[in-house]
């Protein structure tokens, strides 16, 4: 990692102030899961899903400032910490409702921790997922063996649908969130990380509709009562920054973090976050985007967008981290491949590795080869070239190329295009 950037991320490090939250009139009400229940929950699920490992990245560490402890759920067999509420949950069912079988509504992860350990107890599972869910979600819960339906264009009217499913064939709803059972699950994760790190100071958790926040503040509070649980969102969907602010959310987009989208958080875990939160950050998407990109560059691992979204809470907040040990969860890595690749390679632009480049010149023999000498004489790649000699803006006699071009880095890109300008080849960025 370049000295320049480093210093560049920890610009305006300070210490931490966090948003103070509205108080709460009145008396809390109990909250609906306990460290009993979550501590039963590990003794449930244990030897059925993976104790992840908890791993301090040295680098990530030095870019923000702050002392990172990954917990890389990503690692469980369905890539995504979801199997283990689905399992607690499908382990409390009755006889009888488990010859009925199980109904779930989910984006993915959810969809595919329900399938997985459903089909390993011999469960029926009904999966109904939103239309626009990712191809590579849908088709790894079909694999696990559940009947798949997709329906609606929001979660919301998936989740509509998967209730009258419920009810038409007398199934067992399993929450994908707001269920006491799949909260102590999801809970497990935080008592995994304090046995491994007991001096954690704080954990970044990424909220949707609560279900990973609640049983992890549940767990991390009772271990360690002055641990700081900070709660983090996608910009685009602030449904917890706002229910705890007493605001209305205002939600929508197209965000890239697509597993935390939600519209409107748990009954259980908004009750939970008022009273063992201590705050909720929004990232944006480049945010979301460079966290992804640093996981694959430095980590080496596969985060989706919403299992990226602690380590972006760092990079956009670095002051409120700064010199704290911190602990954040890879929770997922079912990303689309194509996305992926996109991510990846916005990634080598922001950085100025790969440039577009544009000429307009003599429509003659030649031209092309001597613009392509001057890149290649210091050291430049040329990854791609397209023609357009039917432009109405360029003379009838010219021609009109673009050039894709790989550098080192943004220095290297910039003497590349200044060479070609000197060689009487200006080029304009695309």
């Amino acid at each position: 990692m370049g000295a320049a950037r480093v210093a560049a991320l920890k610009a305006g490090v300070g210490r931490y102030r966090p948003t103070p939250m509205p108080a709460d009139q009145g008396a809390s009400p109990p909250l609906a899961v306990t460290f009993d229940d979550v501590a039963q929950a590990a003794k449930n699920i244990y030897g059925a899903v993976e104790r992840t490992p908890l791993r301090r990245s040295r680098t990530l560490s030095e870019i923000t400032g702050a002392d990172i402890w990954i917990k890389f759920e990503n690692l469980q067999f369905t890539a995504s910490f979801k199997e283990r509420g689905a399992l607690n949950k499908l382990l409390s069912l009755t006889p009888s409702e488990r010859k009925a079988g199980v109904i779930a509504m989910s984006a993915g992860n959810h969809a595919q921790g329900v399938a997985y350990h459903a089909a390993r107890l011999g469960i029926p599972a009904t999966i109904v997922m939103p239309q626009g869910t990712p191809f590579v979600k849908v088709e790894h819960t079909r694999k696990h063996g559940a009947r798949v339906l997709l329906h609606g264009e929001s979660v919301a009217e998936a989740a509509t649908y998967a209730y009258q499913m419920r009810d038409r064939e007398g199934l067992v709803f399993v929450h994908p969130y707001d269920d006491a059972q799949v909260i102590a699950g999801q809970g497990t994760i935080a008592m995994e990380m304090l046995e491994d790190a007991p001096d954690l100071d704080m954990m970044a958790i990424q909220i949707g509709g609560g279900g990973l926040f609640s049983g992890c503040a549940i767990a991390a509070k009772h271990i360690k009562p002055d641990i700081e649980m900070i709660g983090v969102e996608a910009r685009m969907f602030p449904s917890m920054h706002a229910v705890l602010r007493g605001e209305e959310p205002v939600c929508g987009g197209q965000t890239i973090a697509e597993g935390i989208a939600v519209k409107e958080v748990g009954q259980m875990t908004r009750v939970i976050a008022r009273a063992l939160i201590r705050d909720v950050l929004l990232v944006e998407e480049s945010h979301l985007e460079q966290a992804i990109n640093l996981f694959v560059n430095v980590e080496k691992t596969v985060a989706e967008g919403a299992g990226a979204a602690g380590l972006a809470a760092l990079l956009a907040h670095p002051s409120k981290f700064q010199g704290r040990k911190v602990g954040i969860v890879l929770c997922g890595a079912n990303i689309d491949p194509r996305l992926l690749a996109s991510v990846l390679t916005r990634a080598l632009v922001r950085e100025g590795r790969i440039s577009s480049l544009r000429f307009i010149g003599d429509d003659r023999p030649g031209l092309l080869g001597r613009v392509a000498k001057v890149i290649g004489d210091l050291g430049g790649n040329i990854i791609e070239v397209a023609h357009n000699r039917l432009a109405l803006d360029v003379p009838a006699k010219g021609s009109e190329f673009d050039i894709l071009i790989e550098a080192r880095d943004a220095q290297h890109a910039q003497e590349i295009v200044d060479a070609l300008a000197a060689a009487g080849y200006p080029p304009r960025r695309l």
